[in-house]
């Protein structure tokens, strides 16, 4: 039998392709074509995107940004399972954007419907968070928490070392599951 465990998974970049959201955003203001599968692996977002995104970046402020990002690859059918077996938080750091609190909640309604409300946690700092396992896409989120960290691989975090890297939902499963 599988230990139940609490386990703490972020929206964006985990749960949520907000990489992809946010790369279109990017390619529509510049005319480029960047794609994630070909950032992943490579520091191009550090070296070459990073700066001009930051002036693209009020994007994200806008309404119906983060009510439309696509769903990540496998993600539905792995939170459906760790739900069923462990007691599993969603934790967003989503008060940064003031309106992607109700789009989160909005999101979360549809492509998971079965996480209660009282599962759902929207902050600032995650450092106050607690759990057997965090699965995050930000060192500033994993650095303080005290149990098992898994990195999700994103494009923004390909130099990011030491800590426990998944590359998608599937490697979560084999880990968690």
């Amino acid at each position: 039998m599988i230990e139940k465990k609490r386990i703490v998974i972020d929206m964006d970049d985990v749960m949520a392709d907000t990489s992809q959201s946010i790369l279109d955003l990017y390619n529509s203001s510049y005319g480029t074509n960047y794609q994630k599968e070909k950032l992943l692996g490579t520091t191009i977002w550090d070296e070459q995107i990073r700066d001009k995104y930051i002036k693209v970046r009020h994007g994200l402020y806008e309404p119906g940004f983060f009510r439309n990002v696509p769903v990540m690859p496998g993600a539905i059918d792995v939170v459906t399972e760790l739900y069923e077996k462990h007691d599993v938080f969603i934790v967003s750091a989503a008060t940064e954007f003031p309106n992607s609190l109700k789009e989160k909640v909005e999101w979360l309604a549809q492509y998971f419907p079965f996480i209660h409300w009282q599962k759902m946690v929207f902050c600032g700092d995650k450092s106050i968070v607690k759990g057997d396992v965090m699965i995050d896409d930000h060192e500033k989120n994993l650095f303080s928490f005290k149990g098992q960290k898994l990195l999700f691989d994103a494009i923004h975090n390909q130099a990011l070392t030491g800590y426990e890297r998944v590359k998608n939902w599937e490697e979560i499963a084999e880990i968690l599951l």
